[in-house]
């Protein structure tokens, strides 16, 4: 459990899955929103960006976002337009969808997410703190491409070894060391809070 904290899911463009990692994490904590799935404009960037902004606004105190596949996108492209508004403890982006490059068969082709506000990835440094959860075997983004995002973002790049895309055609169902990488923000916040101010 959380420290005072939110925990906020942000689902990819598949939404809510009931076998979804993100939707068993959501079941088992007490404070905890969910991005609401879009009724219109499923795959436009901005739609999903306001929804993401919409929800953390109501959002009382800190908030842990928890962002998945295109959900890490959507944060990032919030981020750059409007991040200063909320306090974001940290935010845990697992295997972020690479959408500069051609997805498999059956996701959105890069032109369509172009033409739908996607690209290009935001690359400017992220104002909270932040970890990059990548795979070694992801069908929508390399790990190299996953270490470069880290890198632009200023995130921590934890490595989950050959993980899939993380979801249930990978396996996952529940993925219990989501809970460990969430509560590393609280242990953050907690060394911050209790170092000495420097000096005026």
């Amino acid at each position: 459990m959380t420290k005072n904290s939110t925990v906020l899911i942000v689902p990819g463009l598949r939404e809510h899955v009931p076998d979804h990692w993100q939707t068993l994490l959501a079941a088992g904590l007490h404070r905890v929103r969910t991005v609401p799935p879009l009724e219109h404009d499923k795959l436009s960037c901005a739609a999903r960006v306001d929804a993401l902004d919409r929800t953390l606004r109501a959002i009382d105190g800190p908030v842990i976002l928890v962002a998945h596949s295109a959900g890490v996108m959507m944060v990032a492209h919030w981020s750059r337009i409007l991040g200063s508004r909320c306090r974001i403890k940290g935010a845990l982006l697992a295997t972020p969808a690479d959408v500069e490059n051609p997805f498999p068969a059956g996701y959105p082709t890069t032109d369509t997410l172009r033409e739908h506000g996607w690209l290009p990835i935001p690359r400017r440094p992220l104002p909270f703190p932040s970890l990059v959860a990548a795979s070694r075997n992801d069908p929508l983004c390399t790990f190299e491409r996953a270490q470069e995002m880290a890198h632009d973002w200023g995130s921590e790049l934890e490595d989950l070894g050959p993980v899939g895309h993380l979801n249930p055609a990978a396996g996952y169902g529940a993925w219990p060391k989501s809970m460990e990488l969430i509560r590393r923000f609280d242990r953050l916040h907690s060394a911050q809070a209790g170092s000495p101010r420097a000096p005026a």
